[in-house]
């Protein structure tokens, strides 16, 4: 499986240091096997740019996407990369399906895999369901985000822009900022950015970031203005009120006052801060317009990497499954 434009090739054979069919988390994967993952991003981006013809290196092979949470950039990030892959896809809605007669998750997936699907992309809210489907399936599985568990793509297409900015993950000091104890894409972070070499902290109140996250080998703070000046990327959380019981803080308006990124904490930052948010933002309350489409934002910049990931997360995934079925 190779992509070929004129007489250049941008992908050989795969690369050796991958052998996964699926993709669950980023907690299993190496340094080395991000990287890969990375640089195959790299090069679908360059493939790609400027140019809407499909690469077809997945002619043939068909991609079920299985979103059981709501989704706008996730879901349409894989059902077009896929297509640009040269590949079909199925986009199932559990709304109006056999879920509702009494049939079981793995059933309804069962039976999805035995029209000829090659891969399911799945989102759902009960963590550990990618994995559990993993084990019942013979086709690759993609992990879309499970729960608070972990959300790979989003944690890969944000490592892959700083990489992108910042030329290196190692050694830079990466904050992530609010709900950090429901957030899927900050464990997917957590365990890419450590393993690539990042210093990370976690900011947020402390019914939001617990003390335990230390274990993981990261530092927690409550006081975003304190770490400010030490940081060379913010990556703003939204607040999941979706996920919570009770609400964590008096009210959003003092949230935003103690952590919302906004002009005058943008000026007691480094010079060349960069600005993620993994969406939907929520303007006013983890960050202020201003910020958010200012010249240190990379926020849509995140949206256009997330197509390439995914292009190489399909690419990496159904190539594994080929050449251990060859």
């Amino acid at each position: 499986m190779s992509v070929e434009v004129g007489d250049r090739t941008y992908l050989g054979p795969l690369p050796a240091v991958w052998v996964r069919n699926h993709l669950l988390g980023l907690e299993e994967l190496s340094a080395e096997e991000l990287t890969a993952v990375l640089d195959a991003a790299a090069m679908f981006k360059e493939v790609t740019e400027g140019c809407q013809e499909k690469l077809n290196v997945l002619r043939g092979k068909t991609c079920a996407n299985l979103f059981f949470e709501n989704s706008t950039r996730t879901r349409t990030s894989f059902s077009l990369a896929a297509r640009r892959l040269g590949a079909d896809t199925l986009d199932f809605s559990p709304s109006g399906s056999s879920l509702s007669k009494g049939e079981t998750f793995i059933d309804t997936a069962k039976n999805i895999e035995a029209m000829g699907i090659d891969v399911v992309v799945v989102r759902h809210r009960t963590p550990g369901t990618p994995h559990l489907l993993a084990q019942n399936l013979a086709c690759s599985v993609i992990n879309a985000g499970d729960g608070a568990h972990e959300h790979p793509t989003q944690g890969l297409l944000d490592i892959f822009t700083i990489r992108e900015l910042r030329g290196s993950i190692a050694g830079l000091t990466v904050a992530l900022v609010g709900d950090i104890n429901h957030s899927r894409t900050a464990r997917s972070n957590i365990w890419g950015l450590k393993k690539l070499g990042a210093r990370v902290i976690l900011c947020g109140p402390s019914t939001l970031v617990s003390q335990r996250w230390r274990e993981l080998g990261v530092e927690v703070s409550h006081d975003l203005d304190a770490i400010l000046p030490e940081c060379d990327v913010l990556n703003l959380l939204r607040i999941q009120f979706e996920r919570q019981t009770m609400r964590p803080f008096p009210s959003v308006r003092e949230y935003a006052h103690l952590y919302a990124m906004n002009r005058e904490r943008l000026a007691r930052t480094r010079a060349d801060i960069l600005i993620l948010a993994p969406g939907p933002i929520n303007r006013g309350v983890e960050v202020t317009p201003d910020v958010a489409d200012g010249p240190h934002s990379a926020i849509l910049r995140q949206v256009t990497n997330g197509l390439a990931v995914r292009m190489a997360v399909l690419w990496l995934v159904c190539g594994a499954a080929d050449r251990d079925g060859s």
